[in-house]
């Protein structure tokens, strides 16, 4: 943990002692989880009146590594009426973010603010965030229980349909067990992922992303342009031996968490290669991650002067395997997946907690179009299932795109990877990347390396200055969001031998299709699923038909 949080009272915000309350015996909506993903979820449901319990298993603040956040939060926020908690706690604000993929070019820099600070995002530090966002779901009306494990799920057979859960036994800290019934689960659990994990058994491992991260925090460092309207932003780096990639992450405490991710049999080879060279036969994970720093010059310069924090409780250097793991379903008979218990892909492009969001409010809007029967539940559930896969696969193309110039190799294809969720996110790509929207449904090899090769183009080295300089040069129409995407062919002919309108003319072409990843709640608003939009009025959430939208 980067800091000693706070205490925070053992009662709720009706000033109940929750220290020796059991959960209900019956509750409306279960979340198991209370994560950002669990909280965010039980939040959206609680303000809309329905009877919401949170199970979580640890007791909050708690540490979790995942702290640059994108700029989507603010309007997730924004929704469950938690945007002044989050922009009032003090985060450190990122104004963009800098990512430099090749040691021969400049680094390429993402531009949040656009000219207005209030469209940054923020750097958090994630045990004091997500305790914000978990309390927050308690003050919308959910009755929230920490240090409570659930332990198994019970499932029902009903007429028709899949068999449904129905309850969930529990253990307490204190060794008490219980059960609780309910009509609908939402299973934030993390990593663990107990539907995916122990009941659906539909979790698959992706090969291409089997990567380890290292990190630690550090004091007395550098900031990245200071005194522009880029300082202290975040700063993510190719490592030299195209092995993986650095992160330099600055944080409102003071710190800045500094690790490192790369290919999880690399880290075996270069550990191994330490032990052998070190004269003891000795080789800790801090030497490793040390020993990463080489390979990251531009972070390496920021780190000039700093001092890497280490004591016998919080800090000292963690490791974790990201291994990037999808499932072929996200939702079912009455419950819905959410979050690390869904879907995880790679840090590098900050997605996680976005996702988390996204699928919080997907779940909580197709439960209350079940409950009030706006539709009907294998309806609302396969608009949480169609609206997670698509999202997650989104990211994964851009993730990969940036592997593919990480590694300088070919990619793999992704075989383990639903072939349906590929084809709903390429509903959006299919036409840049084939030059027609009159195409067929059938993935190839060659269209997910062009889409791959399309979407790298979201990191081209430029910066708002030189996107400014050439918008001088470029006629207005073609700086405009809402323009046509080009052609390859096209770019070239505007740009001429302009090198640096080249790449402002990818980088704004790569960009069009790919906004939606920045959105917020609004991502549930476009692209229909079976006739359904999202309706996000308070009072009101749940699904409409297109016609009635």
């Amino acid at each position: 943990m980067p800091q000693k949080s706070p205490s925070f009272p053992t009662k709720n915000p009706r000033g109940v002692d929750m220290s020796n309350v059991k959960p209900p015996s019956q509750t409306t909506v279960l979340v198991i989880g209370g994560g950002p993903a669990g909280a965010y979820a039980a939040s959206a449901l609680a303000r809309e009146g329905f009877d919401t319990t949170v199970i979580e298993a640890a007791k909050f603040p708690r540490y979790h590594i995942g702290e640059s956040m994108l700029p989507s939060l603010n309007a997730f926020m924004r929704f469950i009426g938690a945007e002044e908690k989050l922009r009032s706690h003090g985060f450190a604000v990122k104004r963009g973010a800098a990512v430099k993929f090749n040691q021969h070019k400049k680094e390429g820099y993402t531009d949040f603010v656009q000219g207005d600070i209030r469209n940054a995002s923020f750097n958090v530090v994630r045990s004091e965030f997500d305790n914000m966002l978990l309390r927050h779901a308690e003050e919308s009306g959910a009755h929230v229980f920490e240090e409570t494990k659930v332990t198994e799920i019970k499932f029902e057979e009903t007429k028709g349909t899949e068999k449904r859960p129905t309850m969930a036994l529990y253990t307490t800290k204190k060794g008490e067990t219980g059960q609780i019934r309910f009509e609908y689960l939402v299973d934030a659990s993390g990593r663990n992922g107990i539907m995916s994990t122990k009941y659906l058994k539909n979790r698959k491992m992706n090969q291409s992303l089997h990567n380890i991260a290292c990190w630690a925090y550090w004091t007395g460092q550098k900031q990245y342009m200071p005194n522009t309207s880029r300082q202290n932003a975040p700063w993510f780096e190719s490592l030299t031996d195209e092995s993986g990639w650095g992160w330099f992450i600055p944080l409102h405490n003071g710190t800045v968490s500094v690790g490192i991710v790369m290919d999880s049999s690399v880290s075996a080879q270069k550990k191994a290669a330490g032990r052998k060279a070190s004269q003891t036969g000795e080789y800790s994970l801090k030497d490793h991650y040390l020993d990463q720093i080489q390979f990251v010059p531009g972070l390496k310069d920021l780190l000039e002067g700093a001092t890497m924090k280490e004591d016998s409780d919080h800090y000292h250097v963690r490791s974790a395997a990201d291994f990037s793991y999808a499932a072929d379903k996200y939702a079912g008979n009455r419950y819905r997946i959410i979050g690390d218990a869904s879907a995880f892909i790679d840090p590098f492009f900050s997605s996680g907690v976005h996702l988390a969001l996204l699928g919080g409010l997907t779940a909580a809007t197709s439960i209350a179009a079940s409950i009030r029967k706006q539709c009907t539940e294998e309806m609302a559930w396969e608009f949480h299932d169609v609206k997670v896969a698509t999202a997650y696969t989104r990211f994964l193309l851009v993730v990969m795109s940036a592997y593919k110039q990480i590694r300088n190799q070919t990619t793999a294809i992704l075989s383990d990877i639903d072939e349906d969720n590929f084809d709903r996110a390429f509903d959006i790509l299919r036409p840049v990347i084939q030059g027609t929207a009159d195409v067929g449904r059938k993935l190839t090899e060659n269209e997910l390396q062009r889409t791959m090769d399309f979407c790298k183009d979201v990191f081209a080295p430029t910066d708002p200055e030189m996107i400014k300089a050439v918008g001088a040069r470029l006629r207005p129409e073609l700086l405009s969001p809402n323009a046509p995407i080009w052609s390859e062919e096209e770019i070239s002919q505007e740009a001429s031998n302009d090198e640096e309108k080249k790449l402002v003319l990818h980088r704004l072409n790569a960009r069009k299709p790919v906004n939606q990843l920045y959105q917020g709640p609004d991502n549930l608003r476009t692209g229909d699923v079976n006739g359904y939009v999202a309706n996000l009025q308070h009072g009101a959430l749940g699904l409409i038909m297109v016609s009635s939208a």
